[in-house]
């Protein structure tokens, strides 16, 4: 499963397609030169459960440690992933 990432300077979203149709989407904007927020997440009706946000937030956190960001998880789905796995504190701001 790929997950897209398209940004400009000021926001960005992270997404997973299938037959051509975004089935999740995570959303940010960045808060500076280093740093980016994480607004909102959304896994479309009849795809959750499956583990597509959490594959989002992975991909989050691996860009932001590709690109040396830290992150703030606003999002309530975002924030409770990062506080249940410990290895992706390093990333917070």
């Amino acid at each position: 499963m790929e997950i897209k990432n398209e940004f400009n300077e000021k926001k960005g979203v992270f997404f997973i397609e299938e037959n051509g149709n975004r089935i999740a989407t995570m959303t940010y904007t960045f808060a500076g030169p280093t740093k980016f927020i994480i607004d909102h997440t959304e896994v479309n009706p009849g795809n959750e459960g499956k583990g597509l946000g959490k594959l989002l937030v992975k991909a989050g956190v691996d860009f932001a440690r590709a690109n040396n960001y830290k992150i703030m998880p606003l999002c309530p789905y975002a924030k409770s992933v990062f506080d249940k796995t410990k290895e992706y504190q390093d990333v917070l701001f």
